[in-house]
């Protein structure tokens, strides 16, 4: 028994050196990845809505709004009896500052068929960053945590209580005076079927198999 443990400890620590790596360099490609729809400037993401509302009433930057409603969503864990895990911490803590550093990097954009490429670019690299992080199955992200406790202390389908979550942001942000355009539509539409193409090339083996939070299934239990 102790030979085969011995075998078997090298490739565990390898798997799990490479579940961290892939986790960091995952959250960091999903904050690049909102910048580029960000400065594309024809529509965000539901909970970027939501970031933009929040920083044009407060002033206060987009990446320190996103950490800051990450931290809140995590609260609502707590009647829900969510337990975090070391991804849910570190998603909470790094897609902030790596956000900002994108809106510092990448400049805003006006000619309209960039504003389509480059939204295009941030869509495809928030597909593949979430393929990363959820593939490397060391914890959820705070706000699909907060959509799968709330299915199962409700019984509502996934579905349901994501379209729930994601209708209530997106309108108050917009009231806040957050960006709804095109590409908010067009996220709702393609990032499901883009991170159905991802995940199963960048999950990490040796565990059950992630479902991603945007995945069009109303069915499945998500890990994202």
């Amino acid at each position: 028994m102790s030979r085969l443990a011995l075998f078997v400890a090298p490739g565990e620590r390898l798997r799990s050196t490479r579940r961290i790596i892939q986790l960091l360099i995952g959250l960091l490609l999903y904050g690049i990845a909102i910048a580029l729809m960000v400065r594309a400037g024809i529509g965000v993401s539901p909970w970027d809505v939501l970031t933009q509302g929040l920083a044009h009433q407060t002033g206060l930057p987009f990446g320190l709004l996103t950490n800051l409603i990450g931290v809140v969503v995590l609260l609502l864990w707590i009647p829900l009896r969510q337990m975090p895990g070391v991804g849910t911490v570190l998603n909470v803590l790094l897609i902030g500052p790596s956000a900002q550093l994108g809106l510092w990097v990448i400049p805003q954009q006006t000619i309209p068929w960039i504003q389509g490429l480059v939204f295009a670019g941030g869509l495809a690299l928030l597909a593949v960053a979430t393929g990363l992080y959820i593939g490397a199955r060391l914890g959820p992200g705070p706000r699909d945590g907060l959509m799968t406790g709330l299915h199962r202390r409700t019984g509502w389908r996934i579905w349901i209580v994501r379209t729930l979550i994601e209708v209530t942001v997106l309108i108050i942000g917009w009231i806040l005076g957050g960006q709804v355009g095109i590409g908010t539509l067009a996220f709702a539409l393609l990032i499901g079927p883009m991170v159905n193409v991802t995940l199963p090339v960048l999950t990490v083996p040796g565990g059950p198999d992630p479902a991603p939070a945007s995945a069009p299934s109303p069915e499945k239990e998500v890990t994202a």
